[in-house]
């Protein structure tokens, strides 16, 4: 029942948007959305266009993915943390505790989907290099192995949640799962680490275009994967 009202809802929003485009209000695809500031505070900008990751990630998607829901959990978690102490997201995460579940909620689903938009890349990247790969193949023998392991974390996550590739205080990868929007680096998951690759296994995620068939979008996910940045990312988490 909750994945139909999800998928309804989900639908509902595409009417919209076709209401929307036909009266001469379409959305630019082919350029990255403008600048956005709410209550001072600045949201993360998408680095390319609307576009940019087809044919594996629909136009329409990244539109309501980063345009609607996104920028609902930044709008929802700025307005949470007013009066509240300023940290950065990711220092707030370690102690999401002790805060409100609508903190936690909306902080995760803003840091979750900030990691998520900015690992992918039009046409994806090469494998991944350096470091990581010398980690990743220590770690679970292969690419491959590697690549296996977080797809079945992502198809096999029940309802809404993410599939993670995370570096552990030890400097060790480790795969792993979580529900709704929270992520390893929260105290209040049992696998805790820096988040390095995210993988969005929530339906808006992926309906408009594939349905029920997450399993296709988990494997053309790997496509549009940029393994330059995510290597960044552990050779800074290594460094912590």
């Amino acid at each position: 029942m909750k994945n139909k009202i999800i998928t309804l809802i989900i639908a509902i929003f595409f009417l919209i948007n076709i209401n929307a485009n036909s009266q001469g209000n379409a959305p630019d695809y082919n350029k990255k959305p403008t600048e956005f500031i709410y209550k001072g505070v600045s949201f993360y900008q998408l680095p390319y266009a609307f576009n940019a990751l087809e044919p594996n990630i629909d136009k329409e998607t990244m539109l309501f993915h980063y345009d609607r829901h996104h920028k609902a959990y930044f709008m929802k978690y700025v307005d949470a943390m007013e009066g509240k102490p300023q940290l950065k997201i990711e220092d707030l995460c370690k102690k999401i505790s002790q805060y409100p579940e609508t903190v936690k909620n909306n902080a995760g689903g803003y840091f979750n989907h900030i990691l998520y938009f900015q690992i992918m890349l039009p046409g994806g990247s090469n494998l991944p290099k350096g470091k990581l790969a010398i980690a990743i193949d220590q770690k679970f023998g292969s690419f491959e192995n590697l690549k296996k392991q977080i797809s079945d974390a992502a198809t096999s996550r029940f309802g809404s949640g993410w599939a993670w590739l995370s570096v552990s205080e030890n400097g060790e990868l480790f795969v792993s799962s979580t529900s709704n929007q929270e992520n390893p680096m929260m105290d209040v998951v049992k696998d805790r680490g820096t988040s390095i690759l995210a993988l969005d296994v929530w339906e808006h995620a992926y309906y408009l275009k594939y349905q029920n068939k997450r399993k296709d979008y988990i494997e053309n996910y790997w496509k549009v994967l940029n393994w330059d940045e995510v290597g960044k990312m552990f050779e800074k988490a290594l460094k912590k």
